[in-house]
């Protein structure tokens, strides 16, 4: 338990402090104008209170990373603790901060377009590419996961099929819709429901005297059940992916870029919300090498259920929080994913749109973006995912 608040303690100074010294090499200038005023289309760049900015910074990049992710990576033990901490105080946060203040800088620009200015056109072309594919994977990933988590608290009336159709329905209208008619409006909901999801968790946990294993000479080393085939490096380093190297977040923060209505506040959106997912990590790491008894006792479940992190998600909830407790956050479980899915899409929408210098304002021109984009990931979500995720 010790490590566990040590850990929270060296998040929380590494925004105080680290992330200080980040914003003084990028030189903000608060009397600086941003895109979100420039160039103002009433759909993408649009001002927006930085407190919303910051929820759907957390939002967008948080998935399923900081929860399965954080799961499966406490199956190698407490040394997970140190590459959430020092991953994203160092490398996340700052990357996630650089990516948005880049895009601030060059007038709102998607990250791929801010590649080509810095590594050419060669390199812009192949980025163009795969980011929108990768953009497409991620917003079809996310319409079959939250469906099947939706589809298990509805079996008497509604399926998978059903639930398939309505996320992805609410999908076309975030990515259509000007940014502060759904997504800014709904967001903090679903941040609230996020929220208490992690806080009443760990709160449950230490109330009910679960014990949280502690970093130390004994405990550094590879708990994993398959500890020759899954390393310590690097494959626990690709397993808690959320935000140390997790480009996913470089092509969220240009969104973000275009409604922060001062440079200043960059800080407190980008850098802060990458600590706020670590700390969500934190606290399923935690639960995971808790819960069961310990990190051996969590390696068995996990095997036992094909390394379903959802089974344990949902045991967790259930057994530490009752069912009203558990089912908010089983909720805030659907929304991570959901509120990932959804600016996947826009922002391949976006990712397009800059370079075919598409303006968004008028609606056909989203239309004759989105379409296509939607008719991929639809004919994603009738096929065999995991083999194309993989």
């Amino acid at each position: 338990m010790i490590t566990f608040f040590i850990c929270i303690v060296i998040l929380i100074l590494g925004y105080a402090i680290y992330s200080r010294y980040i914003e003084r090499i990028e030189k903000v200038d608060s009397g600086r104008q941003t895109p979100a005023y420039k160039n103002n289309d009433g759909v993408d760049y649009v001002p927006m209170p930085w407190w919303r900015v910051f929820l759907i910074q957390f939002l967008n990049i948080a998935g399923l990373g900081p929860i399965f992710g954080a799961i499966a990576g406490a199956m190698w033990g407490p040394v997970a603790f140190i590459w959430i901490v020092l991953g994203s105080v160092f490398a996340g946060a700052v990357h996630d901060y650089f990516s948005g203040m880049l895009s601030i800088r060059h007038n709102g620009l998607s990250i791929t377009e801010i590649i080509g200015i810095y590594l050419g056109k060669g390199t812009k072309q192949l980025m163009r590419g795969f980011t929108v594919i990768l953009m497409i994977l991620v917003g079809a990933v996310f319409i079959t996961g939250p469906a099947k988590i939706l589809s298990g608290f509805t079996t008497d009336f509604a399926g998978m099929t059903f639930w398939v159709w309505m996320v992805f329905a609410y999908y076309v209208l975030a990515t259509m819709l000007p940014i502060d008619k759904i997504i800014g409006r709904i967001y903090p909901l679903f941040g609230f429901a996020l929220i208490f999801m992690a806080l009443g968790l760990i709160t449950a946990l230490l109330v009910k005297g679960y014990h949280i294993p502690e970093l130390s000479h004994v405990n550094m080393k590879n708990f994993h059940n398959d500890a020759g085939r899954f390393p310590i490096f690097p494959m626990m380093f690709i397993t808690i992916a959320c935000g140390a190297i997790s480009g996913f977040h470089s092509t969220q923060s240009p969104l973000m870029a275009r409604c922060l209505t001062n440079e200043k506040l960059g800080r407190r959106v980008f850098y802060g919300a990458m600590i706020s997912e670590a700390v969500v990590a934190m606290i399923w790491a935690a639960i995971g090498m808790s819960f069961y008894g310990g990190v051996r006792e969590l390696n068995s479940v996990m095997a036992e259920h094909q390394g379903n992190a959802a089974y344990v998600v949902n045991e967790v909830s259930n057994s530490l929080l009752g069912k009203f407790g558990g089912l908010l956050a089983l909720l805030g479980v659907v929304a991570a994913p959901i509120t990932s899915g959804d600016t996947a899409f826009r922002s391949a929408r976006l990712i397009v749109a800059d370079f075919l210098k598409f303006k968004q304002g008028p609606v056909r021109n989203r239309l004759m973006i989105s379409i296509p984009l939607f008719a991929v990931g639809f004919f994603l979500t009738r096929i065999n995912f995991d083999i194309i995720w993989r």
